[in-house]
């Protein structure tokens, strides 16, 4: 049996005089956490976990190798036989289901890239506040469950009904005000918005939302809202934090360390274009001769139509060969054969979506860090 860390220990909800400890150990680190591989630590105090891209060789990300994203405590264990979800609000007929009762609607599979819209917010200078994500907060996996225009059918939406808002059953410490999000009707009502309980194949795992979690394809990793416990429709967007000021961006660019008004700002809503290079990593020591440059790319609710690859730190470019692996809402997986010659090298990588949208050689600065999506890059010497 593998031998239990403090971050284990994190994992199984140890009394929060723990806590202090955990804080002390450096983020960041790669630490060994019971079914998380390998998982690089941002945060100990909600457990936050980016995945290495040299895990990103796969178009389904193993669970394991899933990165963990939480905006507060775990919801401590229940029975699950137990768990209910409401559906209230602007609907004819409010309804309560048990995991049963969703286990008897008819099932649909969506495989989608998830990721979180602050990921790559490390790279931001000046730097934001927020968990200092590298590549790492995204991954990719096929979930399923009923589709939430059928949940919401059987409860009959009111032409009142503008917005659906998610509850969890996430515990937030003190006063820090309780994590729920809602997403425009249309979005919830299309018919790739699911109701997971199951992602790749097997019931959703407690760091991934069981035993019910939204699953809004495309859009930021903070619109699935995880551990559902309430769905509400609404007449308009909720109004809470994590809707406003949280989860914005401004209307216009702002220079570097601006700050922004609330009212100047619009809701984060489907991922950007991006790529990312999973090898070599950066500041690897290689031979010369045959190398394969390989990675992911995605575009929320595009599809990736290309992507090209610079060795000569972006003087010139040529395509990488795109996987044969495809979906809507999920990542490309991606190649490029370059025949590497001795010296110091920087390696870039370019995508480009179907609604013509190409990654920036820089970023765009926001106060938030959000959808960083600038080249990606990776020094290398080839002995």
């Amino acid at each position: 049996m593998k031998k239990m860390s403090r971050a284990a220990l994190a994992a199984r909800f140890i009394p929060s005089a723990l806590s202090a400890a955990w804080a002390q150990v450096d983020s960041g680190r790669r630490i060994e956490i019971p079914g998380e591989n390998g998982m690089i630590v941002r945060s100990f105090r909600f457990v936050d976990l980016e995945s290495p891209v040299e895990y990103f060789d796969a178009w389904l990300t193993p669970i394991p190798h899933f990165f963990v994203r939480n905006h507060m405590q775990e919801p401590s264990e229940f029975d699950p036989t137990e768990w209910q979800l409401t559906i209230g609000g602007e609907v004819e007929k409010p309804l309560t289901l048990t995991l049963a009762d969703i286990a008897k609607l008819p099932t649909h599979s969506v495989v989608n890239t998830l990721e979180c819209a602050g990921n790559g917010r490390g790279f931001y200078r000046p730097q934001v506040p927020g968990v200092q994500w590298s590549r790492g907060a995204v991954g990719t996996a096929r979930f399923s469950g009923p589709r939430l225009h059928d949940v919401l059918d059987r409860a009959g939406v009111k032409p009142t009904g503008k917005h659906v808002m998610f509850r969890g059953l996430d515990e937030a410490p003190g006063k820090v005000p309780p994590f729920i999000r809602s997403i425009p009707i249309e979005k919830a009502l299309d018919a790739n918005t699911l109701l997971a309980t199951h992602m790749n194949g097997e019931p959703l795992p407690k760091h991934h939302g069981f035993p019910a979690r939204a699953l809004v394809p495309g859009w930021v990793g903070a619109a699935s809202c995880k551990w559902l416990t309430e769905i509400k429709v609404l007449d308009a967007e909720f109004v809470g934090n994590f809707m406003n000021p949280g989860y914005r961006l401004p209307n216009r660019p702002v220079q570097p360390g601006e700050s922004v008004k609330p009212e100047d700002t619009h809701p984060v809503t489907a991922l950007n274009v991006k790529s990312v290079i999973s090898g070599p990593l950066d500041n690897a020591k290689l031979k010369a001769g045959p190398l394969i440059v390989r990675g992911a790319a995605w575009a929320g609710e595009a599809d990736v139509v290309k992507v090209e690859i610079s060795t000569d730190g972006g003087s010139s470019w040529k395509p990488a060969k795109l996987g044969h692996e495809q979906s809507l809402y999920a990542w490309r997986l991606w190649t490029y054969n370059w025949n590497a010659s001795r010296g110091d090298h920087t390696i870039l990588s370019r995508a480009t979506d179907n609604q013509g949208r190409t990654q920036p050689a820089t970023p765009v600065w926001n106060p938030s860090g959000y959808f960083y999506n600038a080249y990606d890059r990776v020094n290398i010497h080839v002995a």
